[in-house]
């Protein structure tokens, strides 16, 4: 089977789908690997590291039609699908209920679309899974942003000059982002605060050092994939009001509420920024699918008249290269060997298996998902 990767068009996109480590796995399994040349200049990684191994390179355009696998981390654009071979299976990341376009254009070009979004959040698939794998790096490169544009340190300090007071940090959402989150503040001397609205993430926030803050909800909980379920425009209220004294006493704020394939909550309302005092450094992780904070602006830090800083740069894992592309290609890596046929040296696409099922978004011109269905409708050509 031939497997093949291509440089990543996206602006500010510094991670790869395949590593030379990855490539020397796959290599064994016995596919055959070919590579746009400088795939791996976004984290300093040369041609030489992959050809070594025995990864041959081609132009873009051979690339597309000579795969039968098309390694990905962003989606491809849809003029780029219609150049793909038909049959061919394209792995990504699709975000399909927020670009719809690239599924609409694989259905009739005749490719397979495996989505690593829809990854099910099972034991068996843990290795597989990207959102968490990527969310990891997400919670430590929003700490770090926001103590970079903190005009404080972190730690408590004793000085012969007096004794500096730790930093506040308040973290909303206690997911895999929030929890990596709490951990890196709290390593990095911060007190930390935290509120999730699932009351069962309370152990796992204090166990890394976090103080759960406490606001009555009512009926809450999480989806069977892990995911916070969405709360009533009611329970919205009272936590923002729940919260409004935290951030005001805070000096980093960082949100991570996301609601799978729907746009993210506003937690953080105009009310609670105003509130909220001059140098206050707010992270907002959910940026690219809406914010969580009022006045957020994709890839733009701005700063309200009341003095606080509202990051909202997307793309946080992206940040970190060179770990981010590691596991990111780990977790492919980890769902083509679990599917691949040692005797013909390919990957079976058994739709049969729970997590194919799931991640298998387009196939043989369907689109397979009910909810992508209808969130892509009419942008599918006849």
């Amino acid at each position: 089977m031939r497997i093949g990767t291509v440089r990543e068009l996206t602006s500010g996109e510094h991670r790869i789908a395949l590593t030379p480590q990855v490539a020397g796995k796959l290599l064994k399994l016995g596919a055959e690997l070919v590579i746009e040349p400088g795939l791996g200049a976004p984290i300093g990684v040369a041609d030489e590291e992959f050809t070594s191994q025995g990864v041959t390179t081609a132009d873009r355009e051979t690339i597309f039609q000579t795969v039968d696998m098309l390694l990905c981390v962003r989606k491809p654009e849809p003029a780029e699908l219609r150049k793909i071979k038909s049959g061919t299976i394209v792995v990504g990341l699709f975000d399909p209920m927020f670009n719809p376009d690239s599924i609409a254009a694989a259905v009739p070009a005749g490719l397979t679309v495996l989505s690593m979004e829809y990854v099910p959040r099972t034991t068996r698939a843990q290795k597989m899974d990207v959102l968490s794998s990527q969310a990891n790096l997400a919670g430590y490169v929003a700490v770090i942003l926001g103590a970079e544009r903190l005009d404080k340190i972190l730690p408590m300090m004793m000085t012969p000059a007096g004794t500096i007071a730790p930093a506040q940090v308040f973290v909303i959402g206690a997911g895999v982002a929030g929890l990596q989150a709490i951990a890196t503040a709290h390593r990095l001397g911060a007190r930390v605060t935290a509120f999730d609205t699932r009351p069962v993430v309370k152990e796992q926030v204090q166990s890394l050092g976090g103080k759960f803050l406490e606001i009555d909800l009512g009926e809450t909980g999480q989806t069977e994939g892990g995911y916070a379920k969405e709360l009533t425009p009611e329970q919205l209220q009272i936590q923002k009001e729940g919260q409004a004294k935290q951030c005001a006493a805070s000096d980093i704020v960082i949100t991570t509420a996301q609601l799978f394939g729907r746009k993210a909550p506003v937690l953080i309302d105009a009310a609670t920024v105003a509130g909220m005092h001059a140098g206050t450094v707010v992270v907002d992780l959910a940026v690219e699918t809406g914010g969580n904070v009022e006045g957020s602006k994709l890839n733009e830090e701005v700063v309200t008249a009341n003095g606080v800083k509202i990051i909202g740069l997307g793309n946080l894992p992206g940040r970190v290269g060179t770990h981010a592309s590691q596991m990111y290609a780990a977790n492919l890596y980890n769902l083509i060997a679990e599917f691949w046929d040692k005797e013909n040296k390919s990957f079976r696409l058994n739709l049969e298996d729970d997590i194919l099922t799931a991640c298998v978004l387009v196939h043989a011109g369907d689109i397979r998902n009910a909810q992508v269905k209808e969130a892509v409708g009419a942008a599918v050509p006849a």
